[in-house]
């Protein structure tokens, strides 16, 4: 055994050797025993991925592991957070600007302003493949690219003369973006294993309503601005301001995003070593594979069968067309909710004051759906129930546009009351989608295509979600909400149905393994948390 021992540890790349001394350990990160299957549970050499290394399984040390997450924490979160954020103020300023007369000085109308919410998907629907650009390029370089070019598109807004340029610029911004924001929750798969991923993912996604909570304070201290110069309103100074701290943001990336967590610059040999066994934990690769293999970044890391597999089962078709389902309502809801609420915040006589009031308003709706996304996410990696979660969400989100639809317009207080739980299910709900989508997919390629069809089928949804509220519809706009509900508890449907396809594909599993084991039930006893993290592994279940 130690013979074979020493054949593993000599194919793992810088990896510590056994040791036992707990001190010593804590300053290496990783030790490696031999793989027992009384207390490892069964191993087929056909599943791949029964145990890490051969006969050799990688313990962790808990200690470093926890201080490697939290620097992870604190560089790729925080720097992945502000894009999003700031993308998300870059594509829907476009609604701030309408509200503070952008579409009069320009001289176009509501059909124009319509296309200029509709251009945006189309690019973004088109370039949804870049996705598998952060497997292909070091990601601190594709981060620059894209961060850069979309925030040049988003600036260049405020030198807009007429329609035909803001839809240049539109374009451009939405193609930039389209590489940059719905890959992101893939990227971290590559940092963070299988339980933490959810609340990361959700903390990414909160930036969305982060970002509309002050984007509405800004557009309303910016609208308000009584000394600008008359040949500059105010809108152009909202696309300058919001477009600028993009350029610096990119700077920043290409110089602190860290693009493999076993060769970030911040940890040290010990967290290093902790982070390379947790990527072959979560991969199913590790310096035993071929060098072809250990490539980080390039085309060879792209599986070509597992992608026509990917697209074979319920866990990539089912969650696309929930991510559709939540987009219709998630697209429109920023875009139009300064112009839905006018009618709250229009107490004062004055059409200016009223829209101004209107944007202020949208902050507070906002600021709970922030808190929903990172407390349901946290939720559902604590408990391992994200469908059930998403049915909870989206259920709360369909009943907020139902009572928007049938409340009358005088009822002002309910009426906003009804928005705040259509903010609370809308983007909570794409908080979890995303991680469950990934959570559920076996490979990193799957989880790269994954991702891309997510993206390729939901970000159609926005070309409907974008043209429910005509100004012809207003104040209530009842059709909008009225198909934003339809679209919610469809949302809530699907995640009740996939939910109960992974309940029967886990039943199934322990049901081998049982076998295998002879009893039906925990197969790698004790040790259960730290396998099962790739589909073929000992005790993997998929997440319900």
């Amino acid at each position: 055994m130690s013979d074979e021992i020493t054949r593993v540890i000599d194919k793992i790349d810088k990896l510590p050797p056994p040791i036992d001394d707990d001190e010593d350990k804590h300053q290496l990160g990783v030790s490696l025993r031999p793989y027992i299957a009384s207390q490892d549970g069964p191993r087929d050499r056909n599943r791949r991925g029964s145990t890490l290394q051969g006969d050799v399984n990688v313990e962790i040390d808990p200690i470093i592991e926890r201080r490697v997450r939290r620097k992870f924490d604190r560089t790729l979160v925080v720097l992945v957070f502000l894009a999003y954020m700031l993308a998300f103020l870059d594509r829907s300023n476009i609604g701030n600007a309408h509200a503070a007369g952008m579409s009069d000085d320009l001289g176009f109308d509501d059909e124009h302003y319509q296309w200029l919410l509709t251009i945006f998907y189309i690019p973004y629907i088109l370039f949804e493949g870049f996705a598998l650009m952060w497997k292909i390029m070091p990601p601190h370089i594709w981060a620059t690219i894209t961060v850069t070019t979309w925030g040049l598109a988003s600036t260049l807004q405020s030198t807009a003369t007429n329609w035909q340029s803001l839809m240049v610029c539109r374009w451009f911004l939405a193609m930039a973006e389209a590489g940059f924001a719905p890959g992101i929750p893939y990227l971290l798969s590559f940092f963070y294993r299988r339980r933490e991923l959810g609340l990361r993912c959700g903390i990414f996604l909160s930036a969305a309503p982060l970002a509309t909570t002050f984007a509405g304070a800004l557009a309303y201290a910016i609208t308000t601005t009584p000394s600008l110069p008359s040949n500059f309103p105010p809108w152009r100074l909202l696309f300058l301001i919001e477009g600028l701290p993009t350029l610096l943001l990119a700077i920043i990336l290409f110089f602190y995003l860290p693009s493999s967590p076993d060769a970030a610059p911040f940890l040290t040999p010990s967290e290093r070593a902790v982070a390379k066994a947790r990527v072959a934990i979560q991969s199913g690769t590790s310096s035993s594979s071929s060098p072809e293999q250990r490539k980080r970044f390039g085309w060879s890391n792209i599986n070509k069968n597992e992608i026509l597999a990917t697209f074979e089962s319920l866990q990539t078709l089912l969650p696309a067309l929930m991510y559709f389902s939540c987009n219709v309502s998630f697209s429109s809801l920023p875009v139009f909710l300064p112009t839905i609420l006018k009618p709250i915040g229009g107490l004062s006589s004055s059409s200016s004051s009223s829209s101004a009031e209107a944007q202020g308003l949208t902050a507070p709706p906002y600021l709970l759906a922030f808190g929903v996304c990172i407390l349901s996410t946290w939720l559902a990696d604590k408990t391992q129930q994200r469908g059930a979660i998403i049915i909870i969400l989206s259920v709360v989100g369909g009943v907020g546009y139902i009572l928007l639809a049938t409340l009358k317009e005088d009822l002002l207080s309910l009426r906003y009351f009804a928005v705040f739980l259509a903010a609370a299910g809308v983007f909570p709900s794409i908080a979890n989608v995303l991680p469950w989508t990934l959570n559920n997919q076996g490979s990193e390629t799957k989880r790269g295509v994954g991702i891309a069809v997510l993206n390729m089928v939901g970000q159609c949804g926005p070309l409907l979600g974008t043209r429910l509220f005509p100004e012809g519809d207003g104040p209530r706009y009842t059709k909008g909400m009225v198909v934003c509900a339809v679209f919610m508890f469809i949302n809530a449907g699907l995640a009740a149905g996939l939910r109960c396809h992974f309940q029967r594909k886990n039943k199934v599993l322990e049901e081998r393994e049982g076998r295998q084991q002879g009893r039906v039930g925990d197969v790698v006893g004790e040790k259960k948390e730290e396998v099962g993290e790739m589909e073929g592994m000992a005790g993997f279940r998929y997440v319900l």
